[in-house]
């Protein structure tokens, strides 16, 4: 996301731009007033390098190391969210249009692959509403309509398919002190039924049939605090924990574990209305090292093959940073940029390793229609600063 992209993800309490709002903990688009909207996206792109050790007949898979050859992907970040007058308390309504997923996997130039390739791209349309209960409280909800497009994962015949899912959210924020925020939200699990979308490899003289493929989001939750009540209130910190639970998701729920995430952000603003962006995030790897026979109810024809497809979703990188910055370009229009990256990180399973590194970076532009000052409104609505 734009702003909390320079922040590690921090937004569950004080997101600083909407996108992150509708997206994460919708009761926080009370703290946008009047109207603002948001064109951004971002650029993701991993390196992925896979050994395979041991012959894995079940798939017709022999020894081999290879990089896999998909390129980046394009991630958008669009949002618009508004205030309505007229209700007996503030009411604020929003949407958005974001790319959950993004990645996949090609080693058919290694020959001994036998064609291995996937892919997996998310996109979710999000309308929310969110009401302030009080000066200090506000609930939000929101609905993920979501696209999803896959090929894969299974060794065979693959096309790609598309599916539709639908995914519902809640939020809590509360204002602790003028300048100081808790939230928390949950998200549904969202599944994606790509019908018929492979054909498992199968060794001959017997025939694979065509298989649905089960493709899940997790349950997650999300608690966060931050405050910018440091450095003579230009200073802003924040810190959110999130929980996904892994073994609601189908498909993922066969080869993760459940696993926690802990994103810490700050931003400072300069007297010229510069902020400046970092972050930090630990997360847990989830990937569950037992022994697996089946993905998705799918065989793929023993532990190798089992492990070599498993390796495919391997997500092993705890360390990330991320850094960005914000300035107004234009009276009512700001302009945010973030890059970040997870260190390179190692995942075994039996022979399967897999060496992965990722970056991304990206760009906001918000037009912001604020109903009481040219720099903007403060987070509660009793007051209205320019910081």
């Amino acid at each position: 996301m734009p702003a909390s992209g320079g922040m590690a993800g921090t937004s569950v309490a004080a997101p600083q731009d909407c996108v992150s709002a509708i997206n994460g903990n919708p009761a926080t688009m009370t703290q946008f007033k009047g109207s603002h909207m948001t064109l951004g996206g971002g650029w993701a792109e991993s390196t992925l390098d896979l050994t395979q050790g041991v012959r894995a007949p079940g798939i017709n898979v022999d020894p081999f190391s290879d990089k896999s050859t998909v390129p980046g992907s394009v991630v958008p970040a669009i949002g618009v969210t508004q205030e309505l007058e007229g209700f007996p308390v503030p009411v604020f309504v929003g949407i958005g249009f974001v790319g959950a997923a993004g990645a996949g996997t090609n080693f058919v130039n290694a020959k001994e692959s036998n064609g291995t390739a996937s892919y997996l791209l998310l996109l979710e349309a999000i309308p929310s509403v969110a009401v302030e209960l009080t000066d200090n409280l506000s609930i939000g909800g929101s609905m993920f309509i979501g696209d999803g497009f896959s090929s894969g994962p299974f060794v065979g015949t693959s096309k790609m398919t598309n599916a539709y899912s639908l995914r519902g959210g809640c939020g809590i924020n509360y204002a602790t002190s003028q300048r100081s925020w808790i939230g928390a939200y949950y998200l549904s699990t969202q599944e994606f039924r790509f019908h018929d979308q492979v054909i498992p490899y199968r060794i001959p003289p017997l025939n694979g049939t065509p298989q649905t493929v089960n493709i899940g989001l997790p349950q997650q939750v999300g608690l966060g605090w931050a405050s910018e009540r440091f450095m003579n209130n230009r200073l802003l910190l924040a810190v959110d924990a999130l929980y996904f639970d892994w073994e609601s998701a189908a498909l993922f729920g066969d080869i993760y574990n459940n696993s926690w995430a802990l994103q810490m952000g700050a931003q400072y603003s300069s007297k010229r209305n510069i902020k400046l962006r970092c972050g930090y995030a630990l997360a847990e790897n989830p990937m569950d090292t037992d022994l697996i026979t089946s993905i998705d109810g799918i065989v793929p024809g023993g532990t190798p093959s089992v492990d070599y497809t498993q390796a495919q979703f391997s997500i092993p990188n705890v360390h990330r940073i991320s850094g960005g910055a914000g300035m107004e370009i234009y009276p009512h229009i700001t302009l945010d940029v973030f890059a970040g990256g997870m260190f390179p990180a190692t995942q075994t399973l039996g022979a399967t390793r897999v060496d992965l590194v990722s970056y991304w970076l990206g760009f906001g532009l918000t037009w912001h229609f604020d109903p009481c000052s040219n720099h903007g409104c403060s987070r509660l609505p009793s007051t209205c600063s320019t910081i």
